[in-house]
């Protein structure tokens, strides 16, 4: 493959390391873009692609839905890999940085997080519900300062999964062409990933491309978890927890980060007007505004401990090479 080709004349693992620096560094310092957001564009046209079907009698046809998310994620994906081929080295390496900026957002991650605890921390309530309701789908108006802090914790520990660790994982897989079909079809499934009547069966693929592309990356990051806070008992609580979470990928990311973390999340939580009866993830105190500064703390040892494993890797993949 032309990613993999262009990558191996700078040293394979350590040209990747370089470009996931300028990318974590850009997001740094610039964080997510105000408007015009790749992502929220492609979740516009996906929107207008549904609606469209609909209008037809399609909105609800797994064949629709299949076809929607060939359409969607893999003629972006095919676009990448094109320009891999097509484009100047120097200038393909520009492109693989920004599109892995664009793609992580871990800046964004932490200040939704912080515009949670802050609020929650001082006992504005109402301040905190506003700010979660902007990172969580479940219903915020009547949650308690527990349920809040949960929740917050919770999107900390998934999102850093779904958007932060999976695209690394992507990136070093298969290049920019992988970071994008995993982000827009991870897109696609917060989209249309619901077991309703609406969805059930239109938004059948998005889930089960989802899935498949996150199940080694949600576990990788579940280690990760485990490594960088208390260790036996987010193995212990993947273990013996995450099985029972409804998502088979969440599940991994949110027992073992509970566990690292020592707090209890999951429980019982309201979506669209109705209770979901959740399992109890993780174990020790309720959860605080302290439990999201945690979880924004172990996502960023998680990321060291893996900017450290990849320039491992490469400092041993050269020696081995130039021994050779």
């Amino acid at each position: 493959m032309a990613v993999v080709a262009k990558r191996c004349k700078l040293a394979g693992l350590m040209l990747a390391f370089a470009i996931i620096i300028a990318a974590l560094l850009t997001d740094r310092l610039l964080g997510e873009p105000r408007r015009g957001h790749p992502l929220v564009l492609f979740g516009t046209a996906g929107t207008t692609l549904h609606a469209a079907l609909e209008r037809r009698g399609l909105g609800r046809s797994r064949a629709a839905g299949v076809a929607a998310v060939a359409l969607l994620v893999g003629a972006p994906a095919l676009l990448a890999l094109l320009l891999a081929w097509l484009l100047p080295f120097w200038l393909w390496l520009a492109v693989e940085v920004v599109g892995l900026y664009l793609a992580i957002a871990l800046r964004s991650l932490e200040e939704h997080a912080l515009a949670v605890a802050r609020p929650l921390a001082e006992d504005r309530l109402e301040q905190a519900r506003a700010a979660l309701a902007m990172i969580v789908s479940r219903d915020t108006a009547a949650l308690d300062a527990e349920q809040v802090a949960a929740a917050a914790t919770e999107s900390v520990l998934e999102n850093g999964a779904d958007a932060v660790f999976a695209s690394l994982f992507w990136f070093l897989l298969a290049g920019l062409p992988g970071v994008v079909m995993h982000r827009l079809s991870n897109t696609l499934d917060a989209m249309w990933g619901y077991r309703d009547k609406r969805f059930l069966r239109f938004g059948w693929a998005a889930a089960r491309l989802d899935d498949v592309l996150n199940y080694l990356p949600a576990r990788l990051t579940a280690a990760s978890y485990a490594l960088c806070g208390n260790a036996a008992s987010a193995l212990a609580c993947w273990r013996s927890q995450a099985a029972v979470w409804e998502s088979p990928n969440a599940g991994p990311v949110m027992a073992a980060g509970a566990g690292a973390l020592g707090v209890r999340l999951g429980g019982p939580a309201p979506y669209h007007g109705a209770m979901r009866h959740r399992p109890t993830l993780g174990e020790g105190e309720a959860a605080s505004a302290a439990s999201i500064h945690a979880a924004i703390a172990l996502v960023r040892r998680a990321v060291l401990l893996w900017l450290g494993l990849i320039l491992l890797g490469g400092l041993v993949w050269n020696l081995i090479t130039a021994g050779g």
